[in-house]
């Protein structure tokens, strides 16, 4: 879905950063996606169950278009609650789980069971779910999904490792959830939040497949030295009970469709600038790596576009979305779009004309209920006037407090909706006038 391109009368960069930002996120909203994929009316009955920080908002944007009898229930991160009639929504914790996502969970396998090949359940996942489908397999403990968690996220692991795990951890992750709805017509409908659009990995994949192993996730542990806790070493060292593969009969009838994924973020931002006059680049929409490291060749292509015109000439908007990682070193308080943001910052060394912004879709940055922050040539100069020292601020993974004491925070609220990382940097004609020197 594209956002129709308005016209945008030159405004300050930061502006229309914000507004390429906006654009973004209306476009992947449940209520603007989820119609077209709405399966027909079954005979039998409509379960609709679903996690993740979207969740509550499919299942609101299903409720007002589904006139048939319907029932399920979704559950969220909290705040992210909106009102239903007739589906339950709860609220559970994210990115760490707790006792009610354990509770939920569980009770969503109750619904699905028992049901018959009349009958259909519609699965509502988005970005968030698979810490709120918190149920640990058999053997395993709630308090042991939150140590692994907490490991996993210190870790600098990529998601699809993150996700790997989590699946051999749980009673309905990993393709069980539908498993457990055979023989059930099962219509998954997913809002992307990982590079590549892979359903498998998408809040670890409940209704689809999964094609990893359990000594796949037991190799990512000793990759990043996890030992702990024991439980959780133990039970993927015994592989007792293997996922549902792409053969299995019990998965063979499910319907999957992708309604929002960064792509199309990606490309309703770039509608924006475009309107705007800047010519824009949308260079990938599954960028991954180490948030500082992004963020310096982010600056390098910029540093190219000012220095030689390629690959294009200013004005020109750079975009990208993905899910970086963040090793966490130091003690402050960050997330992996300013940690991003801020490596860019000190590497673009106050260029001129060059600024930037970087945010999640889901207006969540790390643990914090901060998107993103923004980008300015005089970033550097603004926060030394303060007494800040930038490499300092990166260095203790420090990112929500530098741009916090420069007021140039995003904050958005809960959005609603969950497609990633959304980054822009914005290349303006004062880039190249005033940098001779990089000619």
């Amino acid at each position: 879905m594209s956002v129709a391109a308005t016209s945008l009368a030159p405004m300050p960069p930061c502006d229309l950063l914000r507004e390429m930002f906006n654009a973004a996120i209306k476009v992947a909203l449940p209520a603007h996606t989820i119609s077209p994929h709405l399966p027909p009316r079954p005979e039998g009955r409509t379960i609709v169950v679903g996690a993740g920080k979207a969740s509550a908002a499919m299942a609101k944007a299903v409720e007002d278009i589904w006139s048939a009898p319907i029932e399920g229930l979704v559950v969220t991160r909290y705040g992210h609650a909106v009102p239903c009639r007739r589906i339950e929504v709860v609220e559970a914790a994210h990115p760490v789980p707790d006792a009610k996502g354990e509770h939920a969970a569980r009770r969503i396998l109750d619904l699905v069971s028992g049901l018959t090949k009349d009958d259909v359940v519609l699965a509502l996942i988005s970005g968030g779910g698979s810490a709120l489908l918190a149920l640990p397999a058999p053997g395993l403990t709630l308090e042991d999904k939150q140590a692994i968690n907490s490991a996993l996220l210190r870790s600098g692991a990529s998601i699809d490792e993150m996700n790997c795990v989590r699946r051999h951890l749980s009673a309905i992750k990993g393709g069980r959830l539908a498993a457990a709805a055979h023989p059930a017509r099962v219509v998954t409908l997913l809002i992307s939040d990982v590079p590549g659009d892979d359903p498998s990995i998408i809040a670890s994949g409940p209704t689809v497949p999964d094609p990893t192993t359990f000594s796949d996730a037991l190799a990512i542990l000793r990759k990043y030295h996890i030992d702990e806790p024991r439980a959780v070493v133990s039970h993927l060292a015994a592989a007792a009970d293997e996922t549902p593969k792409p053969h299995d009969s019990r998965l063979a009838g499910i319907k999957t469709a992708m309604i929002a994924t960064p792509q199309h973020s990606l490309e309703a931002a770039a509608e924006i600038a475009s309107s705007a006059g800047f010519t824009p680049f949308i260079l990938g929409s599954a960028i991954e790596g180490e948030a500082r490291e992004v963020g310096k060749v982010m600056a390098g292509i910029a540093r190219q576009v000012v220095g030689y015109g390629q690959p294009a000439a200013s004005p020109c908007a750079l975009l990208s979305g993905g899910e970086t990682t963040v090793t966490i070193r130091g003690s402050g308080r960050g997330g992996r779009n300013v940690e991003f943001l801020l490596s860019l910052a000190i590497s673009l060394d106050g260029l001129p004309g060059v600024f930037a912004i970087a945010g999640d879709t889901d207006g969540i940055d790390g643990a914090e209920e901060i998107a993103g922050a923004l980008v300015t040539p005089d970033t550097l100069a603004r926060a030394r006037a303060k007494g800040i020292d930038p490499r300092a601020s990166l260095a203790n993974n420090d990112g929500h407090g530098f741009f916090e004491a420069l007021g140039d925070q995003i904050v958005t609220g809960p959005t609603l909706t969950n497609v990633n990382d959304f980054r822009a940097v914005l290349i303006t004609n004062a880039a190249t006038k005033t940098s001779p020197g990089l000619r």
